[in-house]
């Protein structure tokens, strides 16, 4: 596998929106120090059903990174993409096929099951029509997302000897997906103070220079 570096003259576009999981992509765009073009579109606007941005990513949803060799989508795959481009970076275990796999696990669980629980709130309408099912899911949030918290706490928990990184001692691109989903938390009615390992860790992600730099940037 290649690991030559991207430049700017690559072309590298970051397509995000302010409150999506695509900070957590774009927060490790900068740990990795990628070179990249930010565009920030307006969902109140309703930009990512626009003919310009269907025709990058047809999904009409972000994150989605446009590289010369074509575009791609999903976070659990950009994380991984932006740690193998950039190895020195140390975003992931690569030499690892165990600890990748873990890392992978983890990250493929925040996306299937902590932001599906999550659209719930207010996306009921990707799964029913009928308005009483519709409300029914979002009163069911504040449960489901505090069993994903209690998952993830679980989880910090098992590696806390190790260190006060997903992956223990490492710092990897599951901690800033992680940063960026347990930010919603208080919003889905979920009583953080129940979690204290994971308080500390959004605490420290979010005083790390690339997380600040993305929110700036993002607007978040």
């Amino acid at each position: 596998m290649s690991h030559a570096l991207p430049t700017a003259d690559d072309g590298w576009t970051y397509y995000s929106a302010p409150g999506t999981c695509a900070l957590a992509v774009h927060i490790a765009l900068h740990e990795a120090q990628a070179p990249f073009q930010l565009v920030t579109l307006d969902f109140g606007a309703q930009q990512q059903q626009s003919p310009d941005y269907l025709a990058i990513n047809p999904k009409g949803r972000v994150p989605a990174l446009k590289t010369p060799q074509g575009v791609l989508t999903e976070t659990p795959a950009l994380l991984l993409f932006v740690a193998q481009s950039f190895p020195q970076a140390g975003l992931a275990p690569l030499d690892d096929a165990f600890a990748l796999a873990r890392l992978q696990s983890f990250n493929s669980y925040l996306a299937s099951t902590v932001h599906v629980a999550h659209a719930h709130k207010r996306r009921g309408a990707r799964w029913a029509d009928d308005a009483a099912a519709i409300e029914a899911m979002k009163a069911k949030v504040p449960q489901t997302m505090t069993a994903c918290a209690q998952q993830l706490e679980s989880t910090l928990a098992a590696t806390a000897a190790q260190g006060p990184f997903v992956m223990g001692a490492q710092y990897s691109v599951a901690d800033a997906y992680l940063y960026t989903l347990s930010s919603w938390l208080e919003g889905d009615g979920v009583d953080v103070q129940a979690f204290p390992l994971l308080l500390a860790h959004r605490e420290r992600i979010g005083q790390r220079p690339a997380t600040r730099r993305a929110l700036e940037e993002s607007g978040g």
